[in-house]
C-alpha cells in the first residue's frame, strides 16, 4: 500500500472557482494538497499574481491553458510560464509536433538560463467532453481511443513529458508510450459525486490503479462544505487499493 503523503501528490485540485479570494481560501483548508490547477478562468481573473500566492503557501503551479497557437507564440507563453516557476504546463497536442517541439526547447532554454527547473509539459489529446461523435462532426473520424494514441505518440516524439486523456486512455497510453511517460487524468469522479459534464470518467482508485501519475478533482473537493474533509475521503480510498 503506498503512503498516503505519496498518494496525496498524485492530487491535482482543481481551482475552477472565479476569484482569488475564493483560490486562496481553499488552498489554506487543503494543507495536505500540494498541487492545484489554475485555469483558464481564474488565469482570466487574476492573471500570474496568483502564482507567488499560491507559491509563498508551498504549493505547486498546475498552469492548465491548453495553448494552441503558432509554434513562436506557444514558446513565448511557455517561456513565461517557466519564468514564474510554475510546475506543469498544458498545450493541445492538435497544434502540432513542431509547436510542440518550440515549448520543450522554449522552457528547457528559459530554465537553464534562470538556474531552475523547468515545468512539466504534457499534452491534451481528446477532451473529456467529447465522445467519437463528437470528434466526426470536427472532421475526426478515428475513434476516440485510437485519437489519444496516435496524438500521445506525436507528443512523446515531440519530447513532452507526457499527456492528458481521459482514465479511459490510461493504460492505452501506458502501453504505447510506457510507464515513464506521464498520464494526467481529468474527468475523475468519486462514487458519490455526480459525473456533470464530463463523460469518460472514472473513480480516483480506478484511475489510480490504471496507472495515472496523476489526477485532477475539482467539484468534489472545492463544491464540498468541508473541502479538507472530501480530500481526506479520496484519499482513504486511494489508501485501500
Amino acid at each position: 500500500m503506498e503512503h498516503k503523503e505519496n498518494l496525496a501528490k498524485k492530487i491535482i485540485v482543481a481551482l475552477d472557482v472565479d476569484t482569488e479570494e475564493e483560490a486562496l481560501r481553499l488552498t489554506e483548508q487543503l494543507p495536505e494538497s500540494e498541487v492545484f490547477k489554475v485555469g483558464l478562468n481564474l488565469f482570466t481573473a487574476k492573471g500570474p499574481s496568483l502564482f507567488e500566492k499560491l507559491q509563498s503557501q508551498n504549493k505547486k503551479v498546475f498552469l492548465d491553458l491548453k495553448l494552441h497557437d503558432i509554434p513562436n507564440t506557444v514558446a513565448g507563453a511557455v517561456k513565461a510560464g517557466t519564468r514564474h516557476g510554475v510546475y506543469m504546463m498544458t498545450l493541445h497536442t492538435s497544434g502540432g509536433k513542431e509547436m510542440m517541439e518550440r515549448a520543450v526547447s522554449a522552457a528547457a532554454e528559459e530554465a537553464t538560463k534562470l538556474g531552475t527547473e523547468r515545468p512539466l509539459l504534457v499534452g491534451v489529446t481528446v477532451l473529456t467532453s467529447l465522445k467519437a461523435e463528437h470528434l466526426r462532426t470536427i472532421g475526426i473520424e478515428s475513434d476516440t481511443e485510437a485519437q489519444v494514441l496516435k496524438l500521445a505518440g506525436l507528443a512523446q516524439e515531440a519530447g513532452l513529458d507526457g499527456v492528458v486523456c481521459s482514465p479511459q486512455e490510461i493504460e492505452l497510453v501506458k502501453g504505447e508510450c510506457g510507464l515513464e511517460f506521464l498520464v494526467v487524468a481529468p474527468g475523475i469522479r468519486p462514487a458519490w459525486a455526480a459525473a456533470q459534464d464530463q463523460k469518460r470518467i472514472l473513480t480516483p482508485a480506478q484511475a489510480v490503479r490504471k496507472g495515472a501519475d496523476y489526477i485532477v478533482i475539482g467539484r468534489p473537493i472545492i463544491k464540498d462544505p468541508n473541502p479538507r474533509n472530501a480530500f481526506q475521503k479520496i484519499l482513504e480510498e486511494l489508501s485501500q487499493f
